[in-house]
């Protein structure tokens, strides 16, 4: 028991986050679930050592290395989105409506991006990383962050251009 103290309180603490995070990189509930379960499996098996103030870092990391090692097993194969199960789950929770809209919407955005960069807009605006910790993470140079999110953050700006002008243009 004595490797244990503290851990559910940081499981339960670290869930929601990790599980919306694991989301965000797969556009997959189940497999967001999964990522994240992994993730506290094993910041669980490594509990004695890491330090507390570092839990939530390293149990991040695990998710998106393992998130990265799925894809390059499967590199290629398409994912399906579960965003109606999701938004299902954000209602059924409490949360706002118009929350829940901004969400799912989010995660069509991001869906249109490649998986490196989603991986770096989610670490660098979901985690706030910088990205001297966003390269460390991914094992990539600063200078790829920058170019990555710069690539991604046009296309979002596009995307989101495109869903306004089609508004416009609807009767």
């Amino acid at each position: 028991m004595g490797g244990d103290v503290g851990f559910d309180e940081f499981a339960a603490a670290a869930w929601p986050r990790l599980r919306r995070s694991a989301y965000l990189l797969c556009s997959d509930d189940h497999l967001a679930e999964d990522l994240a379960q992994t993730a506290l499996v094993r910041t669980y098996a490594r509990w004695g050592r890491i330090r507390r103030g570092d839990a939530l870092a390293y149990a991040r990391r695990v998710l998106v290395n393992h998130n990265i090692d799925r894809f390059r097993r499967r590199h290629g194969v398409t994912e399906v989105g579960g965003d109606a199960l999701l938004a299902a789950d954000d209602l059924q929770r409490g949360d706002d409506p118009d929350t829940v809209a901004d969400r799912d919407h989010l995660v069509r955005l991001l869906g249109d991006l490649s998986v490196k960069e989603r991986r770096v807009v989610v670490l660098r605006h979901y985690f706030d990383l910088s990205e001297a910790d966003t390269a460390a993470e991914l094992g990539v140079s600063r200078g790829t962050v920058k170019s990555t999110l710069s690539r991604a953050l046009v296309k979002l700006r596009l995307g989101l251009d495109a869903e306004r002008d089609d508004l416009r243009t609807r009767p």
